[in-house]
């Protein structure tokens, strides 16, 4: 049986920051609200678009707005790969890994709309399977649901599969599909959120991470 992994997007594959950034500090610019620094916006990162639209307008003093939410997703996904870049090392993980056999799937809490412009304008869609976002099931991570879905729509088998993300969701919906995950280390979240999880470093050490994991060496 073919092992499969599945990504997790922002803060994982793609330094996708920069972009999220300035689309936010567009949003509250329109609406006469202050922006944001980086770190601020790195921690409201991870759980889906609207509940960063949420935590940001909370984070000013304001209610959630659908439209808000409707402004900002239409300005990101046309400017989505501006600035944001793959991590070092993340193009030779993938190819590595697929030329090792290995079926590749991205799951992420971002629309799934955004998360192919943003894939596709840096050449990686091609490594993927599959792409299951945000808003591709009925539910998202931390519910194994999304990552259960994603596998099966990458052609995967839960029992010979793992997770790669540097989120609390994305070990959550590991633990919850029952397959081991890979902290990406080089990301956003913070280590605690790995737990007893492995942690790579950087992408170089993802490849060996995942052998020992599926006890393929």
């Amino acid at each position: 049986m073919i092992p499969t992994v599945a990504f997790d997007l922002d803060g994982t594959l793609v330094d996708s920051a920069p972009d999220l950034h300035a689309a936010l500090d567009r949003l509250m610019a329109a609406r006469r609200l202050p922006g944001f620094a980086r770190a601020e916006v790195t921690a409201m990162v991870g759980d889906g678009a609207r509940v960063l639209i949420e935590r940001a307008l909370a984070a000013r003093g304001q209610d959630y707005d659908p439209a808000a939410l409707e402004q900002f997703l239409a300005d990101y996904t046309a400017h989505a790969a501006v600035e944001s870049r793959p991590f070092a090392g993340i193009a030779e993980c993938l190819e590595g890994l697929a030329a090792a056999g290995w079926r590749l799937a991205v799951c992420t809490n971002k629309p799934v709309a955004a998360a192919r412009e943003l894939l596709g304008a840096l050449g990686l869609a091609r490594h993927f399977a599959a792409i299951g976002g945000g808003d591709s099931f009925p539910v998202r991570k931390p519910d194994p649901g999304h990552l259960r879905a994603t596998l099966e729509a990458a052609g995967g088998d839960p029992a010979r599969a793992a997770m790669v993300g540097d989120h609390r969701n994305d070990v959550l919906a590991a633990a919850g599909c029952g397959v081991p995950c890979v902290f990406a280390g080089w990301g956003y979240g913070t280590r605690a959120m790995a737990g007893d999880r492995p942690v790579a470093a950087r992408p170089a050490e993802v490849p060996g991470l995942l052998r020992r994991l599926l006890g393929l060496e």
